[in-house]
């Protein structure tokens, strides 16, 4: 069965860190680029960090540039994104989505399967 299964999330203060993990099953991470995406209250969805299929290139958005990193072990078929330095506007809930599309980018058309999400709330 195909699936995408975010896990990591949770509660943190502000300059804290939090571990998301991407996992998937029903069929082979190599092939796909996968995305972050989160989406805030009132908010629209909006693309956080991806990473490429073909040779690992990653992106990432201006306002996670430098705090998020994002990284694959295709072995354990799961993408990670490590965020640091967290602020209170990253609050949101996050879903991870493969793509097809090399390098895929951060619109959301070009994803073809999505998570359930995983709640992050920065707060103190």
């Amino acid at each position: 069965q195909l699936q995408l299964v975010e896990s990591g999330g949770g509660l943190v203060q502000p300059g804290g860190s939090l571990r998301l993990s991407c996992a998937a099953s029903g069929f082979t991470l190599d092939y796909y680029s996968i995305g972050w995406f989160r989406q805030a209250p009132g908010k629209e969805r909006e693309g956080v960090s991806c990473i490429s299929s073909s040779d690992g290139s990653t992106y990432y958005a201006d306002s996670v540039k430098g705090r998020f990193t994002i990284s694959r072990d295709n072995a354990r078929n799961t993408v990670y994104l490590q965020m640091n330095s967290l602020k209170p506007e990253d609050t949101g809930v996050y879903y991870c989505a493969r793509s097809l599309v090399v390098p895929p980018g951060l619109r959301p058309r070009r994803y073809d399967y999505w998570g359930q999400g995983t709640q992050v709330t920065v707060s103190s």
